[in-house]
């Protein structure tokens, strides 16, 4: 069977959004990573939490998309982030 063309290069990106709000508009971008919203005090602690992620991944060695579930499950526990209560699928 012929190749159908190049094979894509995996992307992933975080995606943060606060649902609380004081009234402004923030958003803030990275190299893998959106947030939105959230009052000034929430989208400060997902910019810190976002920092962390990529901290702890290029400790690693690894990028967002090379990282397993579990890794990033890790990794996201060692930042404090807690699991949601049923797995995504």
């Amino acid at each position: 069977m012929a190749n159908a063309g190049p094979k894509k290069k995996r992307k992933a990106m975080l995606l943060g959004v606060g649902l609380d709000s004081d009234g402004h508009k923030r958003i803030t971008t990275g190299p893998n990573f959106a947030l939105v919203g959230g009052s000034e005090e929430t989208h400060e602690r997902m910019t810190e939490t976002a920092i962390k992620i990529n901290e702890k991944l290029k400790a690693r060695g690894k990028a967002l998309e090379t990282v397993s579930r579990e890794e990033f499950d890790d990794i996201a526990h060692e930042v404090g982030l807690k699991p949601l209560r049923e797995p995504l699928k």
